[in-house]
C-alpha cells in the first residue's frame, strides 16, 4: 500500500514537472509578445512593465492574417477531407478483403510511413511542377492527401476490424450495394477514429512549414506559418512581432485540440489496439 502511494506521488510529480517544462516556452512567448524589442532583450524572463498590444495589431497587418488564415483553412479542409475519404474507403476494403494481394498493398502503405520526407522532397517538388500543382493552395492540399493517407489507412484498418460483419450482411440482404453499405452503415460507426484522424492531420497541416515553403511562391497564397516567416529579415528580426504572430498562429490549434483531445486518445487506442 505504501509502495503504491509512493509510486503514485512520483508519477504525479513527474507529470507536474513535465507540464511546467511544456508550458514554459508558451509562457515566454506570451509575456515577450507584449514587450518592446528593447525591453525583451534587456529582461527576457521578466514580466512586462507595460502591455504593448500594438505588437499584435502590427503582426496582424504584416503577415496579412486574414488572407493567410483563409489559405491555411482551404488547404486544411481539402487535405483533411481527401485523407478521410480516401483512407476510410481503402482501410475498409483492405480490412474486409483477405488474400496476399490485400496484405501486400496494406504493407506497402505502412512501409511508406518509414520513408523520411526529406528523402523525397526534391523528387516531390519536381513531380508537382510537372503535374502543374506547384504554386497552388489546392495543389498543396492534394500533396497533403498523398502524404497523409498511409497513417489514416493504418488507423481505419484496425478500427474496421472491431465492427461486426453481420451489419454488412444484413445491409446486403436489405438490398444495399457496397458503397451504400459503407456510407450508410460503416462510415457513421467510424466517427471516433475519423475525428482522431481529422484533428491529428489538422495539427500537422496547419503547423507545417517545409512543404508550403517548397510549393508556394506567391505571397498571396502563403499559409499562416509561411507568412509568419516573412517577419524574419536578413539583417533584422522583430522578435516581439514574431512572437505575437506565433501566438496568433497557435491559438486556433490550441483551442481545437483542447476541445477534441478525448476523441484523439480514444480513436488512437481503439484503432491501434483492436487492429
Amino acid at each position: 500500500m505504501r509502495l503504491r502511494k509512493s509510486s503514485s506521488l512520483f508519477i504525479t510529480l513527474f507529470l507536474c514537472v513535465g507540464a511546467v517544462i511544456s508550458f514554459f516556452p508558451i509562457y515566454l512567448a506570451l509575456i515577450n509578445s507584449v514587450k518592446t524589442q528593447g525591453e525583451m532583450f534587456s529582461s527576457f524572463m521578466a514580466l512586462p512593465t507595460k502591455l504593448h498590444f500594438e505588437n499584435y495589431t502590427q503582426a496582424f497587418d504584416k503577415i496579412n492574417l486574414l488572407n493567410s488564415t483563409l489559405n491555411s483553412v482551404i488547404v486544411s479542409l481539402i487535405g483533411i477531407g481527401g485523407i478521410v475519404f480516401c483512407a476510410a474507403l481503402a482501410g475498409y476494403k483492405l480490412s474486409r478483403t483477405g488474400g496476399r494481394l490485400s496484405g501486400l498493398i496494406f504493407f506497402l502503405f505502412i512501409a511508406s510511413m518509414l520513408v523520411p520526407f526529406h528523402s523525397i522532397m526534391i523528387p516531390l517538388t519536381r513531380m508537382a511542377k510537372n503535374l502543374y500543382v506547384s504554386g497552388s493552395t489546392y495543389g498543396l492540399a492534394i500533396i497533403y492527401i498523398g502524404l497523409g493517407v498511409n497513417m489514416a489507412i493504418f488507423l481505419y484498418h484496425g478500427f474496421v476490424k472491431s465492427i461486426p460483419r453481420e451489419l454488412e450482411e444484413a445491409a446486403r440482404i436489405d438490398g444495399c450495394g457496397e458503397f451504400q453499405t459503407f456510407f450508410r452503415i460503416i462510415f457513421p460507426l467510424l466517427l471516433p477514429i475519423t475525428v482522431t484522424i481529422a484533428i491529428l492531420d489538422f495539427l500537422w497541416i496547419w503547423n507545417d512549414f517545409l512543404l508550403p515553403l517548397l510549393m508556394l511562391t506567391d505571397s498571396n497564397k502563403y499559409t499562416l506559418i509561411l507568412s509568419t516567416n516573412t517577419l524574419f529579415g536578413e539583417y533584422n528580426k522583430e522578435w516581439s512581432l514574431i512572437l505575437a504572430a506565433l501566438v496568433l498562429t497557435a491559438l486556433p490549434v490550441i483551442v481545437i485540440y483542447s476541445f477534441f483531445q478525448k476523441f484523439i486518445m480514444q480513436g488512437i487506442a481503439e484503432g491501434a489496439i483492436k487492429g
